[in-house]
């Protein structure tokens, strides 16, 4: 099948979707409607993830830090061993010592780690929470290499910026640990930012032509959700924000003429024949019932990123959907969620 068709969705009521291609097998993770564990599949093509067994690596604790809303898992490889990096959040509030805010949850960011050949199979080993260097909001945790050097990218709230989260980066001293003091990349300001909510979030990096490009998604979660990027030289100082030039107008926004609500939230990963192609979730729909949160038909898409003649990403339009998927649903089911299987 031609790259440029790849069938959407690539897999059902999955937000915040992660693709990372790996010897030929490319895996997906993403957050779990019920968020309530980490998920894995694989699969040989992008087209099969839907049909491909989904493999439970972590579930969430009994209580604490971990025990609620887990959300928006990413995995990487780093120096031959597999990282999940992830936000988690407990049931009441776990730090007594951070003021409560109406808007925000009290998610922070966690490492799991596994250094088996085999990611599905292989034991998963909490490596616990990342200091960012200070205790508030953080969720949406990326990671890339460049020159042999580890970064994280990282969305969290600082209670002296309005808004409910800015992006952050960092150089690392191991994949659980920051070697350098965060560095604000980003903040909520821009008019296509700030609608309903004032927000940072679900960064991805790409590193082409020359150039590294941070992608981000802003706004509430409706169709007002869009992505907006970054971009700074590849011999640029990544921990300086003057190397990074943020575009004033989101690059990836709704297209009703084609059905697509709110895309955003998205990684990167390439086709066999070393395309870009950019993953994300979306709606077919703008009517939400009952609570957006428990809203399960966001879905994970997959579309190849063209390239003009200067070597910029041509970010163009999300697709149209060409499987099946489900309609509105008022709420998540307690045992788990309805399932359109796709021709």
């Amino acid at each position: 099948m031609p790259t440029d068709l790849i069938p959407n969705p690539i897999v059902l009521q999955r937000a915040d979707p992660c693709v990372l291609r790996h010897e030929g097998q490319y895996y997906f993770t993403g957050s779990y409607p019920l968020y309530d564990r980490i998920v894995l599949r694989r699969a040989e093509r992008l087209e099969d993830l839907q049909a491909a067994p989904e493999v439970t690596i972590w579930t969430k604790h009994h209580e604490g830090p971990q025990s609620n809303l887990i959300w928006a898992p990413e995995i990487h490889r780093v120096n031959g061993a597999w990282y999940i990096y992830y936000a988690a959040a407990a049931i009441g509030h776990p730090h007594a010592d951070v003021p409560d805010t109406a808007e925000t949850f009290c998610h922070r960011v966690f490492v799991l780690e596994c250094t088996d050949e085999d990611p599905m199979t292989g034991e998963w080993v909490e490596r616990g929470q990342v200091d960012t260097g200070w205790e508030s909001f953080a969720l949406d945790a990326t990671s890339f290499v460049k020159d042999g050097a580890q970064y994280l990218v990282w969305a969290q709230q600082d209670y002296e910026i309005r808004g409910n989260s800015n992006l952050y980066i960092a150089r690392m001293e191991n994949p659980w640990t920051l070697a350098t003091p965060a560095v604000m990349l980003t903040k909520p300001e821009l008019d296509w930012e700030i609608e309903r909510f004032w927000v940072n979030e679900g960064p991805s990096v790409l590193q082409k032509n020359d150039k590294l490009y941070l992608s981000y998604s802003a706004s509430g979660t409706g169709p007002e959700y869009a992505m907006g990027v970054l971009i700074a030289d590849a011999d640029a100082d990544l921990l300086d924000p003057a190397s990074w030039t943020k575009s004033p107008e989101p690059v990836f926004t709704s297209a009703p003429e084609n059905g697509i609500y709110g895309p955003g939230h998205n990684s990167f990963t390439e086709s066999p024949e070393g395309e870009t192609v950019l993953v994300y979730h979306a709606r077919t729909y703008t009517k939400i019932e009952g609570d957006p949160l428990y809203e399960p038909n966001r879905q994970a898409c997959a579309q190849v990123l063209p390239f003009d003649a200067a070597g910029d990403p041509v970010w163009g339009i999300p697709l149209p959907m060409t499987r099946p998927v489900p309609t509105a649903l008022d709420v998540l089911p307690p045992e788990g969620m309805p399932q359109v299987a796709p021709a």
